[in-house]
């Protein structure tokens, strides 16, 4: 069973208009290059999950972008350390897309001036190390929230806190909807907005910066102390830092 949601009318958006629209705004970064990897995390279970809609409508403008999107579907997922090892299907399978990613989006509603528990636990679910692999470290990150009441900041702010701690590059531009009960129609689409307007302008960067970042990510995360936990020395041949500074 795939925990990847089905994202409904992906090439559907009557919120935007295609007269400002940039359809491939990574194209001037660097040669033709394979769709950016975008994971989407949302933090609610609820059928009318106003996170997940926001989720699916940034996933459609990723889309539209030229980015290859999954939605992660966290109904099944366990809380940290209720299953021994983490042996279960679901933590298995969002490790697996969180190391299969290039960037990622977090969305979550705002509960008691903070971010929801399933929001929490999905980040949680996700180890700086895991058999060799960094599921999340060098990962650009963009960081949404919804809110029932007015417009706030503390779930985002949460969310840059817990980017910074898995070592992932958080995007400046980010999405605070404000009575999202108001934002969304029957259908779960986004209407026409100054915050629908916002997610545009996130996406759009997220897409830029990953593609921006993407031959040098694995050289910004080079770390001293990881090189030295793992007894791999530096080969004086391939730094080039030395070299520069010798001459």
């Amino acid at each position: 069973m795939s925990r990847v949601r089905v994202l409904p009318d992906p090439a559907i958006l009557p919120a935007i208009d295609p007269a400002y629209v940039i359809a491939r705004p990574a194209s001037d970064l660097g040669d033709e290059q394979p769709p950016p990897r975008i994971l989407l995390l949302y933090g609610s279970l609820r059928q009318r999950s106003f996170s997940r809609f926001a989720v699916e409508e940034a996933a459609r403008l990723l889309q539209m972008f030229g980015a290859e999107t999954r939605i992660f579907d966290p109904s099944d997922l366990p809380l940290p350390d209720q299953v021994p090892g983490d042996d279960h299907p679901a933590v298995r399978e969002l490790r697996e897309l969180s190391i299969w990613s290039e960037g990622q989006v977090w969305c979550s509603p705002e509960r008691h001036g903070q971010i929801t528990g399933i929001m929490k636990a999905q980040i949680d679910h996700l180890p700086l190390e895991l058999k060799g692999m960094r599921p999340t470290q060098g990962r650009t990150l963009a960081v949404m929230q919804v809110s029932g009441g007015s417009q706030s900041f503390n779930a985002v702010n949460t969310l840059r806190l817990l980017g910074r701690w898995m070592r992932m590059f958080t995007i400046p531009n980010q999405s605070s909807i404000a009575m999202a009960y108001k934002e969304f129609d029957e259908h779960g689409r986004m209407r026409p907005s100054a915050y629908y307007d916002r997610i545009v302008d996130v996406m759009e960067e997220l897409v830029r910066i990953t593609v921006l970042m993407r031959p040098h990510a694995g050289r910004l995360v080079n770390r001293y102390s990881e090189r030295k936990a793992s007894g791999v020395p530096v080969l004086a041949q391939e730094d080039h830092s030395a070299v520069a500074i010798a001459g």
